[in-house]
């Protein structure tokens, strides 16, 4: 009879320890199951927007780092088209830009990711334009309902007054078939973004603001 109890109890237990794992995973870590492609705009031969010694590539990176980190702390599994400074063109490509773009969107639609994320900065010949803004393309059906969702976390966090913009311009995002955006952070020839965006703790800021755009997208799903 003793031995009876006793297994009835270990099943208990190990059913809880089941419930109790489970439910955590679900709710410690909402993107468990979720595969992210980051594109860090730019790289190698084609250093993006440059104001004096600031490379549009390097910030971009790092803001893809930051991101990167808090999307895998949800639970997500994240891959980066680039981890350093290079490009991703084929030896002796007569035109390298296309080929690396060709190629960024080859590998992110053969990884059928649930979803991509393009990071870039923006510049104009005005110092007084500012603001983060998403950019889509209508390839995927998703792709306007991710922009405005993460636009909305960005007018609510970073204070940007710009709207989520459909683009059919860009050479990437007309071929990437996965549901996905570009997103340009700030403006790296804006006196007071180009400040901000240097500093470690704002890069960590804007990647909490796309992590929760991102969040509140699969909760639509």
């Amino acid at each position: 009879m003793i031995k009876y109890k006793v297994s009835v109890l270990c099943i208990f237990l190990m059913g809880l320890c089941a419930f109790n794992f489970f439910n955590v995973g679900a709710n410690d870590f909402p993107l468990l199951g979720k595969v992210i492609y980051i594109d860090p705009g730019h790289g190698g031969v084609d250093p993006g927007a440059i104001y004096k010694d600031l490379y549009e590539s390097k910030l971009n990176l790092e803001i893809s780092y930051q991101l990167s980190k808090e999307l895998e702390k949800k639970g997500a599994l994240v891959y980066m088209t680039r981890y350093g400074d290079y490009d991703l063109s084929v030896k002796y490509a007569v035109n390298r830009k296309r080929s690396d773009l060709s190629r960024r969107a080859n590998i992110i639609n053969k990884s059928e990711c649930d979803l991509y994320l393009s990071i870039h900065l923006n510049a104009d010949t005005s110092p007084t334009w500012s603001g983060a803004q998403v950019f889509y393309d209508d390839i995927n059906d998703e792709n306007e309902k991710i922009a405005n969702i993460i636009q909305k976390e960005l007018k609510a966090h970073l204070r940007t007054k710009r709207k989520y913009e459909e683009t059919t311009s860009m050479y990437l995002h007309k071929r990437v078939e996965r549901p996905g955006v570009l997103i340009e952070v700030g403006f790296i020839t804006n006196p007071n973004e180009r400040y901000l965006l240097k500093k470690t703790w704002y890069q960590q800021k804007v990647a909490n603001v796309i992590t929760g755009g991102v969040l509140k997208y699969f909760e639509t799903k």
